[in-house]
């Protein structure tokens, strides 16, 4: 049923309007102050607000701003004295509906009143309407349709509403960032910050500066007060990489987090409170590290509220060609090349391949392959040489041809790429820029 809040001191005039909204079918909650609204606002689900301008604690111009800011798919009326435009004018600045003088006929408060509602159900409508669709934009980043990863997907779709904590569990390069990435964007925090660290990328101390901040003078070199990434997540979402790498006081610290939603910056002696959704992942065994005393249980039972194991890459072959079609697509457009299909061959190749490095693999390989491609399509030839050959149960090569030209044709195509610049073309090739020196001089390059 559609509920009107009525906020309005004079007791008599509040409940003429209450008895009158009521003859039209609408439930009526009443209020004579500001802070009785805040409280009926909670307690109900309101739709539309008539505020009367003067309350005794509060001016209804400005309480109607901050509702439209808690609350923005609920309309607000402002009841204005007789000639006191200016009141209304400002309110519909702030975003209230409209505004009427106190004391005007029914037949101008019930028209408008119905016009406030019609707004409030569109709100909602739209919003609704936003959040279907930002849910399947989000799940549309992760390509697949294997039944291991759709099940992921299904878990990830249901979780991502609600608040809880999500615990992603898989090897290394398996896309636990993209389905993090995909789980905050289908949720209501989708319009505030996500935030990523890589847990294993930082020594404690620099760790805990990143993660939680600090103050001032705290250390040397702290030389201003810093937003620690918490903080930066505020009302969004933090994803914490290889959890398992945390060490023992951080894993305390952010159990506190997990806890109370607070936490104590480097330096400061009071707590700083946040509202943030955690989302952690690991390639590690943490009940293991449990074990041996490297993981504290108690965070990792508060992480692992809800888990999802992402499969190896090797455990859904069947999605090999849509992730390097996709990737060949990416890396054709930053390199300006044309690159339009990907050969039977080529694909049938990287479906054997064990992908030991998962999706990230691929991707690299993918890179290359474009970079070395100089036709339309993507073929064999342009794999790495252990990939176009792959070693028989035995050991040997399936094809005497020889490892030192191929590498020695994939180097020259990869510098001639780079322009000579060696170093883009160590991490290309994945090698050390001295070993890069060593093969340029063994194939005189």
């Amino acid at each position: 049923m559609t509920t009107i809040l009525i906020v309005d001191d004079e007791e008599k005039l509040r409940g003429l309007m209450a008895r009158v909204i009521k003859l039209e079918g609408f439930e009526v909650v009443e209020a004579g102050d500001i802070k009785t609204a805040w409280k009926k606002l909670d307690q109900s689900e309101i739709d539309v607000v008539l505020c009367d301008v003067k309350l005794p604690d509060g001016n209804g111009v400005e309480f109607s701003k901050a509702l439209k800011e808690k609350y923005p798919m609920l309309e607000v009326i402002l009841l204005t004295a007789y000639g006191n435009i200016p009141d209304g004018v400002q309110a519909i600045k702030n975003g209230a509906f409209d505004y009427i003088t106190k004391g005007d006929d029914n037949n101008k408060i019930i028209p408008l009143l119905y016009k406030a509602i019609d707004k409030t159900e569109l709100n909602r409508r739209v919003v609704s309407l936003e959040k279907q669709l930002g849910e399947k934009r989000s799940f549309d980043a992760i390509i697949g349709k294997s039944k291991n990863l759709l099940a992921c997907i299904d878990l990830a779709r249901r979780v991502a509403p609600t608040d809880t904590t999500v615990l992603l569990l898989g090897e290394t390069g398996t896309g636990k960032e993209v389905f993090a990435q995909s789980i905050h964007q289908a949720s209501n925090r989708a319009k505030k910050s996500f935030v990523a660290i890589n847990c294993s990328a930082f020594g404690k101390d620099l760790l805990e500066s990143e993660m939680f901040g600090h103050k001032a003078g705290a250390f040397t070199g702290a030389v201003r007060d810093k937003k620690g990434l918490f903080e930066e997540a505020n009302n969004g979402t933090i994803f914490l990489d290889e959890i398992g790498e945390l060490a023992p006081e951080l894993q305390a610290k952010l159990l506190r987090v997990l806890e109370s939603g607070e936490f104590i910056k480097i330096g400061e002696t009071h707590p700083t409170k946040v509202n943030v959704r955690v989302i952690a992942a690991t390639h590690r065994d943490l009940p293991k590290q449990i074990a041996t005393g490297e993981f504290r249980s108690d965070l990792f039972y508060r992480l692992s509220v809800f888990q999802i194991t992402l499969p190896a890459l090797r455990e859904r072959t069947a999605d090999i060609g849509a992730l390097a079609s996709s990737f060949a697509t990416q890396f054709a457009l930053k390199t300006n090349k044309k690159i339009t299909a990907l050969s039977p061959d080529f694909i049938n190749a990287l479906e054997k391949n064990p992908w030991n490095g998962n999706i990230r693999e691929l991707k690299n390989v993918i890179e290359r392959s474009v970079i070395l491609t100089d036709g339309p399509a993507l073929n064999i030839e342009s794999l790495p040489f252990e990939m176009q050959h792959p070693r028989q149960e035995g050991g040997k090569n399936l094809s005497a041809f020889s490892l030192a030209s191929s590498e020695k044709l994939h180097l020259q195509k990869v510098l001639n790429y780079t322009n000579g610049n060696k170093a883009e073309a160590a991490r290309l090739l994945e090698i050390g820029i001295a070993t890069l020196y060593r093969k340029i001089e063994e194939y005189k390059l």
